[in-house]
């Protein structure tokens, strides 16, 4: 039986805390390469880092080009929007943006215009009508590139979707990741042929969220920690699916064997399967995995996916 193959579609790694630094105060080393050999342990093998604006974009390269299963997005989070206006020149932010996300594609590493979407939760960050403008001027870098989207959409449902549908055909597909909408939300963009929905431990922390969960079709689902923020904590309802344990110390008694309490990190998108896989009642993990690999694949890295098929192709004339 193949073991399990995941891809972790969204990890933090221009965060402090991956550089030990939690609320301005140094506690540990850096440690990005532990927390990496311990996700390709658990059976991670492709990470996604993201990126929130045109510094951390340029961040994330960076680290994407230190391993060959490194990938990022180039983007403006939406509660960082003002950063265009900021900049003295919007249009000019925007071709920096452009300029990076062109140069990463070339280097193989950028497979994602993002994260980028409308966050009414953070409104004292940035205004809703500055979100708004630079979610939808962001369509144009997707348009440019030829690249999906790594979308963000918090309490915002009605304004995103209305975007969205209306530069539907200048994109080529994307994700709305850590989703915590209700299920209408979800319907919504489900309603939208080229869109997946992003599920990590915020999307199953309450016995409403798993419902909804239950209702997004594997087929339409990806999976992510969204690290290090959004871990499966003991009190979620999705704990007691949780089959993956590590053991974990306090930051201020870091030892590099163990995780750090409170950091989420990529090899935990494994307890992501599992609560998936437990809430839906389904018991063939393998199979699951396998289905929500093919869909990142479809999206982030379709080359991939054509060289799979044409393996099985291959090997299907070699057999006849």
């Amino acid at each position: 039986m193949a073991p399990i193959r995941m891809i972790d579609i969204a990890v933090n790694f221009t965060d402090g805390m991956f550089k030990g630094i939690y609320n301005g105060k140094q506690h540990h080393v850096s440690d990005i390469a532990t927390v990496l050999s311990r996700a390709w342990n658990a059976g991670v093998d492709r990470i996604i880092v993201t990126g929130g604006s045109l510094e951390e974009s340029k961040e994330a390269l960076a680290i994407a080009e230190t391993d060959g299963r490194l990938f990022c997005t180039v983007g403006v989070h939406p509660t960082r929007c003002k950063e265009f206006e900021e900049s003295g020149d919007p249009e000019k932010h925007f071709q920096a943006l452009l300029a990076l996300a062109k140069e990463g594609i070339q280097k193989g590493k950028v497979v994602a215009i993002g994260e980028c979407g409308l966050d009414y939760d953070r409104l004292h960050f940035c205004p809703p009508e500055i979100q708004k403008k630079y979610f939808e001027k962001q369509f144009e870098l997707a348009y440019a590139t030829k690249l999906p989207m790594f979308l963000h959409m918090r309490a915002a449902a009605e304004d995103f979707c209305e975007i969205v549908e209306r530069n539907i055909n200048k994109f080529i597909g994307g994700v709305t990741h850590s989703f915590t909408g209700s299920a209408e939300d979800c319907d919504k963009l489900l309603s939208f042929h080229n869109m997946y929905v992003g599920v990590n431990g915020c999307s199953l922390k309450m016995a409403e969220n798993l419902d909804v969960v239950r209702g997004i079709p594997v087929e339409r689902m990806m999976i992510e920690t969204d690290s290090p923020y959004c871990e499966i904590k003991s009190t979620h309802a999705g704990i007691n699916f949780v089959k993956s344990l590590w053991p974990s110390k306090k930051k201020e008694k870091y030892d590099q064997e163990s995780l750090v309490k409170g950091r989420n990190e990529p090899c935990l998108v494994r307890q992501v399967l599992e609560v998936v896989a437990g809430c839906k009642g389904i018991s063939d993990i393998d199979q699951l995995s396998a289905t929500l690999y093919q869909n990142t694949c479809r999206v982030f890295f379709p080359h991939d996916l054509d060289s799979a098929a044409d393996a099985l192709l291959a090997g299907r004339h070699e057999s006849e």
